[in-house]
């Protein structure tokens, strides 16, 4: 079946969409005579001949249930047309714009480069004759694009949320009687249902570096942080997200991460699929021949976490590297990837969800309890009040801010173990929730990080093992806007931070830097960028994933709502959340099965996979999980 699709009908324009039967579970269909009719596009479907049952087999995500294909300039078209329809083409479902080409006057063929940017525009560009033609140019023709810019993808696939008018030019001239696109802006620009049909956000994994502080056991082992890209996603998927993955980081994350692939690495065969076994065999140039056994481990650990976001429905079995003969360099099986280098390993217990109830006990409870019980150690027992609280990752020491945003104390969680005096004393008057020191948090490495406000300014601060005197954190990109919370990855190389400026609450993510020695670092969190830049009002946010974010918070004017945004400022494909009213916290696993925790108006509430919201207790705050 052929539909049209954009376009003027009198012209001839637009692409044409071949519809395909759906993807997921295998199928029987059965086809009267034509078999290929479905899928190829038969005028009529025959009445008579033989029936016959066909398996379909499943298909990943990456494969389209329709394919567009563009139309070709039809004779006599008038420059408009030609732009709307070449714009038309550029969506289609072709690896090398051959149709959209056919646009083209000779001299932008050789030049046009449209990957080196992607335009995303809320609605497609609108082509519109340009209203002062230049007098000069009796034989051109300049049409002009316009539209509302909400992103950009840039040549290394990383996106960037950017809202501002998009104004721009095509000029067109007639080559063989035929108006043609002579010059043109580099790039595409789609609008956003387009880009949302087309590209995909798969993360690419790379190793976290911490500099100075390598020689620490603490982080010598292998953690693979996400960096999220836009890859085309029917225009073989894994091959492009193995390239992706090949030609390093993106900017932001290149100064705090490495990839174990000798530099130069390249495929030696471009056409990567997945077995009958769901295995994965890669043959590498011979940059990579040269690696010992654990390095080769390490490539075939970022090739693993890489294609498995890209194949979401299909889960890889195995992982084979080979030289560009077929020789197998190493291999590296599911289990094996897992075990040794999940991004978000889990770390000591159970992961339960934490909160301060009503008696100012912090408990903790698991998915399938009802009630909850108060924490080994000393903030179990009500007698020291808390403001906020953090479980560290092992679930063996809890941190604490007192009731009155002064104090910071940190304890084991075992029976028979005393508070302590404060770790930390705020400098700042902590007359209201505002003030004072935010809520701590701990990286997967072990280590405490709090920030301490008052009504001038504010000051990040680490304590290393939750413990010892607090090392101040450069925050460059700050000025003189105030901190208000803040949450660390477990990677202990990015971090989420609530910026208040003139009264509104953006959520920014910084990079941790570490320079200096491993005996005196010097920590630094640069390049602040917004993850959510729609929302005038952040309220809470917390990790939910390798590069994804649950936020609460409101557009301009409206309503509260709660979300799942990507670390580069892009919404998620996760599922829609349901409504809850007044939350002031949310806490997410980075585990993504796992339920979601907030403190809402009901009381605490938890919001189980595939569920909706259900009251946990009706008194009590500071829901988390540990981290």
């Amino acid at each position: 079946m052929e539909t049209e699709r954009g376009g003027e009908r009198g012209e001839g324009t637009g692409s044409r969409t071949r519809a395909r039967r759906g993807a997921g579970p295998a199928r029987k269909f059965l086809l009267l005579g034509c078999a290929a009719a479905l899928l190829a596009g038969c005028a009529s479907m025959p009445d008579s001949g033989e029936v016959t049952a066909v398996d379909q087999s499943p298909r990943s995500e990456g494969e389209s249930q329709v394919r567009v294909y563009g139309v070709p300039p039809q004779d006599g078209a008038q420059p408009t047309n030609i732009v709307r329809s070449f714009l038309d083409a550029t969506t289609s479902d072709e690896a090398d714009f051959r149709t959209a080409t056919q646009y083209l006057a000779k001299s932008a063929k050789r030049t046009w480069r449209p990957f080196q940017v992607t335009n995303v525009l809320q609605e497609r560009p609108k082509p519109e004759p340009k209203s002062l033609p230049n007098r000069e140019d009796s034989n051109g023709y300049t049409v002009a694009l316009s539209g509302s810019q909400v992103a950009a993808v840039d040549d290394s696939h990383a996106y960037t949320p950017e809202e501002k008018p998009y104004r721009q030019t095509i000029h067109l001239i007639k080559e063989g009687g035929q108006w043609r696109i002579d010059r043109l802006p580099n790039g595409l620009v789609l609008g956003l249902s387009d880009f949302q049909r087309i590209y995909r956000s798969v993360n690419k994994y790379y190793f976290a570096s911490y500099n100075s502080e390598s020689g620490e056991p603490k982080a010598g082992r292998n953690v693979l942080v996400a960096d999220p890209v836009y890859l085309r996603q029917r225009i073989k998927p894994i091959t492009a997200s193995v390239e992706a993955l090949l030609s390093g980081p993106t900017d932001w994350l290149n100064h705090v991460t490495t990839s174990a692939f000798p530099s130069g690495t390249r495929l030696a065969a471009h056409d990567l699929a997945l077995d009958d076994s769901n295995a994965l065999r890669v043959k590498l140039s011979k940059g990579a021949v040269n690696t010992d056994t654990a390095q080769c481990k390490q490539m075939a650990a970022q090739l693993f976490f890489t294609v498995q976001d890209m194949t979401r429905a299909s889960k890889i079995s195995e992982v084979e590297l080979q030289d560009d003969s077929g020789y197998s360099l190493c291999s590296l099986s599911q289990e094996q990837a897992q075990r040794d280098f999940a991004p978000s390993p889990a770390v000591g217990g159970s992961g339960k969800e934490y909160f301060i109830d009503a008696d100012q006990k912090v408990v903790g409870m698991s998915d399938s309890a009802t009630e909850p019980m108060p924490v080994r150690g000393p903030f179990g027992t009500g007698k020291t009040p808390l403001r906020s609280v953090a479980i560290s990752r092992g679930e063996d020491t809890a941190a604490g801010v007192s009731s009155d945003g002064r104090s910071l104390y940190v304890a084991a969680m075992e029976d028979g173990i005393q508070r302590g005096d404060p770790l930390l004393t705020s400098t700042g008057s902590a007359k209201n929730p505002d003030m004072g020191l935010t809520a701590p948090s701990w990286d997967g490495l072990g280590d405490l990080w709090i920030a301490d406000r008052d009504a001038h300014g504010s000051r990040l601060l680490r304590l290393r093992e939750g413990k010892g005197a607090p090392e101040k954190v450069e925050v460059p990109g700050l000025g003189g806007r105030r901190i208000k919370a803040i949450k660390v990855a477990a990677d202990g190389i990015r971090i989420a931070v609530l910026v208040e400026d003139k009264g509104r609450t953006t959520l920014q993510l910084g990079r941790v830097e570490r320079d200096g020695s491993s005996a005196h670092p010097e920590l630094s969190v640069q390049e602040l960028r917004p993850i959510a830049p729609q929302l005038e009002d952040v309220v809470a946010a917390s990790w939910a994933g390798g590069s994804r974010l649950v936020v609460v918070g409101r557009e301009s004017g409206g309503v509260q709502q709660m979300q799942f945004m990507e670390t580069d400022g892009s919404a998620s494909n996760a599922q829609t959340l349901p409504g809850v009213n007044g939350v002031i916290a949310v806490a997410a696993s980075e585990d993504e099965t796992r339920p979601l925790i907030a403190d809402a108006t009901e009381g605490i509430v938890r919001l189980p996979p595939d569920a909706n919201w259900k009251t946990v207790a009706k008194d009590g705050t500071a829901p988390v999980y540990p981290g």
